[in-house]
């Protein structure tokens, strides 16, 4: 059997070599294919500058674009130096480079099983995670990469967007949650979101939301305050502050809260309610006599004074009518203040003998009286309201044209403030309570949208 010929084996390996296929030029990159990567560095060039040289070779083949060159680089890399964690990290980025999500997940964690602090490979592995929809992991690893290397290059600002788009997340959960009424559950959520962006006001208004519809008032309120904190300029949640003083009836304390959010973002509903509430603290305030008014079958003349000189208030700053009256027997009387202020402006009369009779009986001529007067300052300082009652005369079956009262009654009905029910005005009929707030409201009414 003939011998084959001897080969040394120098040789041989020279003819392998020559065999394989060769790496292109390293190339010089301008603009790297995959910027958002982060640059695995040696964890000591001075020690192997070799080793050094070779992983940034295969950087500069991955940024090119030359996934295969760059996994050649690095595999042999790790065939000399399998504990070279940097090459192992390297191969992380080149599975990302090729959308193997996975496999570069593989990658990363044999890096950071031999450097737990290796920011690149934390980095990296975030990545990965990302592209698993892994979002809280993948925010996790972030994070542990910048506590790591502070100086990496546009990482904050990728943690704080990846953070924004988790809160965005648990906000939409957590409205999802609550709009189904599962309040636990979206207080649950709003709870995290807000451990993990505690500067968040945005966050403590829509928990204070959730907390205010679950019937917590009091979580509620103390959430909405935070948020006020945080940011003075959020005006909805003065209006969650101002909704939890009006369920407990604290009207004073609406109405500022409410206010407040007017002064922030103008327009909208919120200056009626910081007005109503103001009134409400007002009439909190008032005798038993007026806030009882409501409720009587009848009221007094000292009532009706008050009623609209509180409720008008407006009207007679704006009238500039100031007629001097003397009056003998109001001092004693809780409506005093308001029996000058309506008598002055000439809305009430006081009686030849100078009397206002504050006990007496208010009827619905005496009513009509009072509406055709402060009608008339409307008109006064708004000409042109006046003309949906100037020249109207509507019939009544009981009150004739040439009756005195006629003129005031026909005002008070062709205005709408008061009405005639079946055709009758029924002069003599006393007023209820009821009765005379409507007509002062109307003509409240009447007078703003004069304005």
């Amino acid at each position: 059997m003939p011998m084959k010929p001897w080969i040394p084996v120098a040789l041989l390996l020279a003819l392998t070599a020559a065999c394989a296929p060769k790496l292109a030029p390293v190339p010089t990159v301008v603009t790297p294919r995959f910027p958002e990567f982060v640059y695995p560095a040696p964890p000591d060039q001075t020690a192997a500058p070799d080793l050094a040289l070779r992983q940034h070779d295969g950087w500069q083949y991955l940024q090119a674009g030359d996934v295969k060159s760059a996994e050649r680089v690095y595999n042999d890399i790790l065939k000399g130096h399998p504990d070279y964690f940097a090459a192992e990290a390297a191969l992380g980025y080149v599975a990302l480079a090729r959308k193997d999500a996975k496999g570069s997940l593989d990658h990363f964690d044999r890096a950071l099983g031999q450097q737990p602090q290796y920011a690149p490979a934390l980095s990296g592995k975030g990545d990965a995670l990302l592209a698993l929809d892994r979002t809280d992991e993948a925010l996790a690893s972030l994070e542990a990469a910048l506590a790591a290397d502070p100086a990496l290059p546009g990482l904050r600002s990728r943690v704080d967007v990846l953070k924004f788009r988790r809160v965005q997340e648990e906000i939409q959960d957590a409205r999802r949650a609550a709009e189904a009424g599962r309040f636990p559950e979206a207080r649950d959520i709003y709870t995290r979101a807000i451990a993990a962006s505690p500067e968040s006001a945005l966050l403590y208004r829509e928990l204070a939301i959730v907390e205010q519809r679950a019937g917590d008032a009091d979580a509620a309120l103390a959430h909405a305050q935070k948020a006020t904190e945080l940011d003075p300029s959020d005006a909805r949640a003065f209006v969650v502050i101002g909704s939890v003083y009006e369920s407990r009836q604290q009207w004073q304390q609406a109405a500022e809260a409410y206010g407040t959010a007017v002064a922030l973002e103008p327009g909208g509903d919120l200056e009626a309610r910081a007005e109503a509430m103001r009134d409400r603290a007002a009439f909190a305030t008032m005798p038993e006599e007026y806030r009882g008014i409501a409720a009587s079958p009848t009221i007094t003349r000292a009532q009706l004074a008050a009623l609209l000189a509180v409720r008008l208030s407006g009207v007679f700053r704006q009238s500039g009518t100031a007629q001097a009256v003397v009056i003998t027997d109001t001092r004693a009387t809780w409506a005093a203040p308001y029996i000058l202020t309506v008598t002055r402006a000439g809305v009430m009369e006081v009686y030849p003998n100078h009397t206002f009779q504050p006990g007496g009986l208010v009827r619905r001529d005496d009513l009509a009286q009072a509406v055709s007067r402060v009608l008339g300052l409307v008109a006064q300082q708004h000409p042109g309201v006046a003309k949906r009652w100037a020249d109207a005369h509507p019939s009544f079956s009981d009150v004739p044209a040439g009756h005195l009262s006629y003129p005031a009654a026909a005002r008070a009905v062709s205005a709408g403030v008061m009405t005639a029910d079946g055709g009758r005005f029924d002069l003599a009929r006393p007023v209820t309570g009821a009765e005379a707030i409507a007509a002062v409201e109307k003509l409240d009414a009447l007078a703003r949208s004069a304005r």
